[in-house]
């Protein structure tokens, strides 16, 4: 990534109409239904639905019994925070997934998770080149009421936050509070953003993985990240 490049969220929403989210969402309640260890969706689609699916369903929370989420080459932009139901995950390969910036704060809860293999030159913060993160927006920001069920994922990150990925409690617009940290996930460094209900909530974070930002961050140009040469 170039110096200076203009760095932001995607701003695509899926099509729920289209045939790759439909398919998506029926081969999920399979795995669910089977309990079966292994999730590998994107096999079972064509060239074509591949290209619909940019997210994944909530419904992957249904998920309790695999073991290796497997996403190579997916078109996904964004991890929904139901992965963090996925409580049985050993295993998260989107490798080349290369519009994979950043995951959900929820993936922590994954407490099984050890091994990863994931694009990390694509990442926000990524060690090797740095790229910024996006700017978040302050508390009081929100738009339409303080209500969070029908957001810009271009301005947000995600359509909707339902709850806080810190305590699990509900986030009312107002109090809503954004941070990026990096933490070591598995056996990457990922950039993962937090939802949170209150301040408490983000002073509850750890300390950022070494040689990354040692605190949460709004991100954008002023976030302060060590030089690529430190890493």
């Amino acid at each position: 990534m170039q110096p200076r490049a203009r760095v932001g969220f995607h701003g695509e929403q899926q099509d729920t109409s289209s045939a790759g989210w439909l398919r998506l969402l029926a081969l999920v309640e399979e795995a669910a239904a089977d309990g079966r260890e292994e999730f590998n969706p994107l096999v079972e689609l064509s060239p074509h639905e591949r290209r619909d699916v940019i997210t994944l369903p909530a419904s992957i929370a249904r998920l309790t019994e695999v073991k290796h989420l497997r996403l190579y080459g997916s078109n996904l932009v964004r991890i929904p925070p139901e992965i963090g139901a996925m409580t049985n995950l050993e295993e998260f390969s989107p490798y080349t997934s290369h519009r994979l910036h950043w995951f959900p704060y929820e993936i922590t809860r994954c407490s099984k998770l050890a091994r990863s293999t994931v694009s990390t030159r694509s990442l926000f913060g990524n060690f090797k080149y740095r790229p910024p993160f996006p700017r978040l927006r302050t508390t009081g920001e929100v738009q339409s009421g303080g209500h969070l069920a029908a957001l810009d994922p271009k301005q947000w990150g995600t359509t909707a936050i339902s709850t806080c990925s810190v305590c699990d409690g509900p986030v009312e617009g107002r109090e809503l509070h954004q941070r990026w940290i990096s933490l070591v996930v598995a056996t990457d460094v990922l950039p993962l953003l937090v939802n949170a209900c209150s301040a408490a909530c983000i002073a509850a974070l750890p300390s950022g993985a070494a040689k990354h930002a040692p605190l949460p961050h709004l991100g954008g140009w002023e976030a302060v990240q060590p030089s690529a040469d430190s890493a």
